[in-house]
């Protein structure tokens, strides 16, 4: 039997896989498979790309290959500018191949975005007493220039940390284990609401779906058939929240992807729409919704 086409995000976590496990010969096999396959797509996104070359950085670098592992680093960086993991692997890099200055300059520049990661401190001070010892008392002087970190990309990091915080309390909150009782219920709720879908009451299924909800809240199909009823209705806002809650249950559920691409797509968000719709084909390559309303929205 033929083995099935992997998408570049299919190899890339495989490659994530064997990175863990210290495969790292077989990890940078992986993240070049998913970058050929991602070059050749043609929802090809440059901040997917930045994130496989330096991938691929830090598996070089385990491995001892840091010429190569500069290289991608370099690369990453043309795509994604200031992108803090590809600057502190050239940075170690550069100065395991003793390139102290363009080692000082990355680890500075890393501390600009963020002064607290360690590894930069740690890695600026070792710089400073190897470039001392080489060149003296004027040491900075010979220096090439450090690029200044523009606000935007500091607030850009700032956000993130924040989202990601928000994200890991959601998850340390434990659900409570629902009832037989408390699922049948929630079923038969959402019964209704398909129905009333069917008749074309989105509003009444709307509020269906929300008692349905309440006795189940872990139920990935009934916030999705919520956000096509808030679609109908053209409550977008309300269908991207919907969609938002079934993707941390579900990162990969095509209706939630293609229900949000669709909010956005109203809402006026371009951007927002095609990142969806590259998720979406990223599980679905061949999806022909998709495919068309990515069409549309670049046009």
């Amino acid at each position: 039997m033929p083995q099935k086409h992997k998408s570049w995000s299919q190899l890339k976590q495989a490659g994530n896989e064997c990175f863990k496990k210290g495969q790292y010969g077989e990890a940078t096999g992986l993240y070049s498979q998913a970058i050929k396959e991602l070059e050749k797509s043609r929802t090809k996104n440059l901040d997917d790309l930045a994130v496989l070359y330096s991938n691929r950085a830090a598996s070089y670098l385990k491995d001892g290959n840091c010429s190569e592992c500069v290289k991608d680093c370099n690369t990453s960086l043309e795509s994604s500018p200031f992108n803090v993991k590809s600057l502190l692997r050239r940075a170690a890099a550069s100065e395991a191949l003793e390139r102290y200055r363009q080692a000082y300059v990355d680890y500075k520049t890393v501390l600009q975005i963020d002064c607290n990661i360690a590894a930069a401190q740690d890695g600026t001070n070792r710089m400073t007493k190897a470039l001392t010892e080489a060149d003296g008392p004027s040491w900075r002087e010979k220096l090439p220039p450090i690029p200044t970190v523009p606000m935007s990309v500091k607030e850009k990091l700032c956000q993130q940390q924040q989202q990601q915080t928000m994200t890991n309390n959601r998850m340390d909150v434990k659900q409570p284990a629902l009832s037989e009782e408390e699922i049948k219920k929630a079923q038969a709720l959402k019964d209704e609401g398909n129905a009333l879908v069917k008749k074309g009451q989105h509003k009444k299924a709307i509020e269906k779906y929300s008692q349905s909800l309440k006795h189940n809240p872990a139920e990935v199909t009934t916030y999705t058939n919520r956000a096509l009823c808030f679609l109908s209705v053209k409550q977008y806002k309300e269908a991207i929240r919907d969609c938002d809650a079934a993707l941390k249950m579900d990162s990969g559920n095509v209706k939630a992807l293609y229900r949000r691409a669709q909010a956005h797509s109203s809402l006026k968000d371009t951007d927002a729409c095609v990142d969806d719709l590259k998720l979406l084909l990223d599980v679905e390559p061949k999806n022909t919704a998709a495919l068309k309303l990515l069409q549309e929205v670049q046009k």
